[in-house]
């Protein structure tokens, strides 16, 4: 293939892309008040969570390390599933974040949490699912 082709093609890949992108912002902007429009702001609900969280002096080790994990996971350009596929695109980030999360709310005061979430809490009362978190300060088992 000859240069001219391949900056073409890789041109039009790129403008699919953005355009893609551009039609997914669009629509969520689209989305009715409610539990629709707050779904599409989890995934960033959740890096300020996590941005939050880490600076927490409640926060454990093991968790800040946990949460930045899920965090670099999120902003990095690798996924197992890439992120222009519609719908399924972020699910990999989502679960990976909803893991964190879920890990953290194991060894954080419940309070904690609800306080760096910046969205819905209903949302993140779901994710978190149970009552309160166990004992906090019991030794940190993995």
């Amino acid at each position: 293939m000859d240069p001219a082709r391949w900056l073409t093609a890789l041109g039009v890949g790129a403008a699919a892309l953005l355009l893609s992108w551009a039609v997914l912002v669009l629509l969520a902007r689209r989305l009715p008040e409610g539990t629709a429009k707050e779904l599409a702001r989890f995934l960033p609900a959740c890096v300020t969570t996590v941005r939050r969280l880490r600076r927490h002096p409640a926060v454990p080790r093991r968790v800040r390390v946990a949460l930045v994990v899920a965090g670099l996971w999120v902003l990095s350009p690798i996924d197992l599933i890439p992120e222009f596929l519609p719908v399924i695109g972020p699910l990999d980030d989502v679960v990976v974040v909803a893991l964190a999360l879920r890990y953290a709310a194991r060894r954080v005061p419940r309070e904690v949490l609800l306080e760096a979430w910046p969205g819905d809490r209903r949302i993140v009362l779901r994710l978190l699912g149970g009552p309160a978190s166990p004992e906090v300060g019991t030794p940190d088992r993995g």
